[in-house]
């Protein structure tokens, strides 16, 4: 079909578009209101946001928590998404696949949510509480260094050592929180200190 159009046809045509067009986007028609019903709220919306370390390796990606409880205001908070936070100097919002996938590991069944302690001669470990096993964990410590911290070696020089304990920290953390680590660490006499980046 050859339909003839001509210039005055065409832009009167599509003046006629544009006008009806503006129209409805300047807010004289419903499509606005029934879009607008259409689209599902927000999932995030109304969460909480925690910033957080990844604690996957030690390159310590930033990331953002949403829960759908306020932990402050005594709720029980459910985390429902973690993303990586744009803001982060070190991954700038990018996760890598372990890294996006913590969702699964924060819910998953098998994650250890308690100190457990395997008694001597059992074959099962128990719950116990936080006070227990972070006084155990102190006096066990205590024990070793008071059996085996040598103040002087056979020179007679102070050297202040402590060799049959090591202390493994974790490479995710701040520079404070790592500086604090290393004080506490090396003023036991602790010679073993490694970090997880290296192993």
């Amino acid at each position: 079909m050859n339909m003839e159009l001509s210039r005055r046809q065409f832009l009167g045509t599509a003046s006629a578009g544009v006008a009806g067009t503006a129209l409805g986007a300047f807010g004289f028609a419903d499509i606005e209101a029934a879009y607008a019903s259409s689209i599902r709220a927000f999932k995030l919306l109304g969460t909480t946001q925690t910033r957080n370390t990844c604690t996957y390796c030690s390159v310590a990606c930033g990331i953002i928590m949403y829960s759908n409880g306020n932990l402050a205001k005594g709720e029980q908070a459910d985390i429902i998404h973690i993303e990586g936070d744009v803001d982060h100097p070190t991954n700038r919002g990018t996760l890598c696949p372990k890294g996006a996938g913590l969702l699964d590991v924060v819910h998953a069944q098998t994650r250890l949510k308690y100190p457990m302690l395997r008694r001597p001669g059992s074959d099962k470990f128990e719950r116990v509480s936080w006070d227990y096993a972070l006084d155990r964990i102190a006096r066990l410590l205590k024990d070793d260094r008071d059996q085996n911290f040598i103040a002087k070696n056979e020179a007679g020089v102070t050297v202040n050592r402590w060799l049959s304990t090591g202390f493994l920290a974790a490479s995710a953390t701040t520079n404070e929180t790592a500086w604090a680590t290393y004080k506490v660490v090396r003023s036991t006499g602790m010679l073993v200190f490694d970090n997880q980046a290296r192993v």
